[in-house]
């Protein structure tokens, strides 16, 4: 209620009168500036980054959206009028500093995209207030510390990049409840504990990456199976015991990776069927027993298809079958006590030294070349031929690109190297 006590209240003409209170508001919804809590965020965000590329040199200025910070995407919101922001992006630049607990009040954000940079220390719980964030990028930074259970209530996110960084602990189940999500990967970290069988609510889940972590328990959760689009399982480079689960994985898988792990028992049959798979590699364990033959003669390879199993380094005494498997497919047995009778299972080809996937898909990159004479490049010893040139023994200098596949799917690679080689190259008039 508001009291005017021996007040004159003038009303001007053509001044709408019923504007006492809301006017101020309307103002500033008019000029279409940022949110104030959000402003506060993103100022918090910039006091703790160290910049010392000064990449971020325009958050120095007043309005964040208005001013166009660099790596933000900001929306008008009718309801309020304010400028609300959508996307936050400073991958890729060599920022060190920390990730502070305002960030939780950017509540409109839809990409938080930090990949490669230094960022240290913990993951804050308020990031689990952005539930509407799709994509979580935060990849090859120094992250430390364990993950919170608040990050469950990201009930959008279809991307957690979390992987290479130095996160801790015990993997939440609470995380299960993240029914959009399509990758999940947290190679590369210092995670311990087990593998929750919650894990196998997540419908939509394509690419579960936890590789090169600390992970231990009696056995992979049988649970897995249920995750009906699954198309790449790595558990590689753990901790793991007991023997592999019987029940069969999705349709579509095309990478299993359980190697460099401490698992025994055989290798079960079901890994066969599969018209999708690339890789199924469980070398460097104590798997004992036969090696099944239908894994490979029971599949209906797509056309170019390949397939890789690699059985290295294990207690395989045995080949169930006859073991004759298409051109198509790459078996690697040598290390296992099966090579000592290789002549007798007919498996000699498959148990001499290890063979590069690029050496069996013909994809080598050596780049001599036996019509042309080596003097032909010796101008420097940096050149190379180039056999795309209409000139014959064209040789210069390379020009070295690095490719980073974010969300990998596919682990053999080497058959269409030739094409991406070509659709990545510029064509030089």
């Amino acid at each position: 209620m508001l009291l005017l006590q021996n007040a004159k209240v003038e009303i001007l003409p053509n001044w709408d009168h019923t504007c006492l209170l809301p006017c101020h508001f309307l103002q500033l919804a008019s000029a279409q500036i940022t949110h104030p809590l959000e402003v506060d965020a993103l100022q918090a965000v910039r006091r703790a980054l160290n910049d010392a590329g000064k990449n971020l040199n325009s958050w120095k200025k007043t309005d964040p959206c208005v001013s166009n910070w660099t790596g933000e995407i900001c929306l008008m919101d009718p309801n309020d009028g304010y400028l609300h922001v959508q996307e936050l992006n400073f991958m890729w630049n060599n920022l060190t500093g920390s990730i502070p607990k305002e960030i939780g009040n950017l509540i409109t954000l839809k990409l938080l995209l930090r990949s490669a940079n230094q960022i240290s220390g913990p993951i804050p719980d308020e990031l689990g207030s952005l539930s509407n964030v799709t994509i979580l990028n935060h990849d090859s930074n120094n992250i430390s510390g364990p993950l919170p259970k608040t990050l469950a209530n990201m009930t959008t996110a279809g991307h957690f990049h979390l992987n290479n960084n130095s996160i801790s602990g015990q993997i939440p189940p609470e995380l299960s409840a993240l029914p959009q999500l399509l990758h999940f990967l947290l190679d590369n970290n210092n995670l311990s504990g087990y593998l929750p069988q919650e894990f196998s609510r997540m419908p939509n889940l394509r690419i579960l990456q936890f590789d090169n972590n600390n992970f231990e328990g009696t056995e992979i959760p049988n649970s897995y199976k249920n995750m009906p689009k699954l198309v790449k399982l790595d558990l590689s480079s753990n901790q793991l015991t007991g023997s592999i689960p019987t029940n069969k994985l999705a349709n579509n898988i095309t990478t299993i990776d359980l190697s460099n792990n401490m698992l025994t028992g055989p290798i079960p049959s079901n890994f066969s069927g599969f018209t999708h798979l690339q890789r199924l590699s469980l070398e460097n364990n104590n798997l004992t027993g036969s090696v099944p033959s239908n894994i490979w003669q029971n599949v209906n390879f797509r056309a170019n298809a390949t397939l890789t199993l690699d059985f290295q380094n294990n207690s395989l005494t045995n080949v169930s079958g006859t073991i004759d498997p298409p051109s198509n497919v790459t078996i690697r047995l040598q290390g296992n006590p099966v090579c000592t009778s290789a002549s007798e299972f007919n498996i000699v080809q498959f148990c001499g030294p290890n063979i590069r996937d690029d050496e069996v898909s013909g994809t080598s990159n050596n780049t001599s070349n036996p019509t042309c004479l080596l003097q032909s490049c010796l101008a420097s010893l940096y050149m190379e031929y180039v056999p795309e040139s209409p000139a014959s023994c064209f040789c210069a200098l390379p020009l070295g690109v690095d490719v980073r596949l974010k969300s990998p799917s596919m682990s053999d690679f080497p058959p269409y190297m030739n094409a991406f080689v070509l659709d990545v190259t510029p064509v030089l008039a």
